[in-house]
């Protein structure tokens, strides 16, 4: 069964990374990316990391693909096409995804799935606990875990300035517009 899991969690974060770049329209694009982060939750879990899978779904696919999608709801577009038209797609991409599979078929019949089959590392009791990952960010990547909560910051503070400045301009009439 974990197999199993493994598998749709791959496709599903494979799938939807795809989704994100080859769909057109900025909205479906996130709609992809939401798939993607709840693939990766899915694959999260599998490997024992309950909170870091609880995180990526409340943080990342909860709050944060949300305000996406309401920026480019209200940001809106042009009408496009969910699919850039390609001259030939239509027929070549059906012969690809055979070759693909074939391929896929040979590579996994091949190996026997011998990879699955074993028991894998070892993993302590506290793995992917609140506690475990606490201690890992506040003593082995404190540098790091210090200087991205400053990028975000200033990421934060800048776009604040960014959207005051874009706010100031667009209510300062221009020079000889009442003439």
């Amino acid at each position: 069964m974990e197999e199993i899991a493994f598998f749709a969690g791959a496709i599903g974060a494979l799938g939807g990374a795809i989704a994100v770049i080859a769909l057109r329209n900025p909205f479906y694009s996130v709609l992809a990316l939401i798939v993607h982060l709840i693939s990766l939750a899915g694959l999260f879990l599998i490997l024992y990391a309950e909170f870091i899978a609880a995180a990526q779904i409340v943080v990342y696919a909860g709050a944060v693909m949300v305000l996406y999608l309401f920026v480019t709801a209200y940001v809106g577009g042009v009408e496009e096409s969910i699919w850039e038209p390609i001259p030939g797609q239509r027929f070549l991409a059906p012969l690809l995804a055979a070759a693909l599979f074939i391929e896929l078929s040979i590579a996994v019949v091949g190996t026997a799935l011998k990879a699955v089959e074993s028991t894998g590392p070892t993993i302590p009791a506290d793995f992917g606990s609140p506690g475990s990952i606490g201690e890992l960010l506040l003593e082995r990547f404190l540098v790091v875990f210090e200087a991205a909560s400053m990028l975000l910051l200033i990421a934060a503070v800048g776009a604040i300035v960014l959207a005051g400045r874009k706010r100031e301009r667009e209510t300062v009439p221009a020079r000889g517009a009442g003439r």
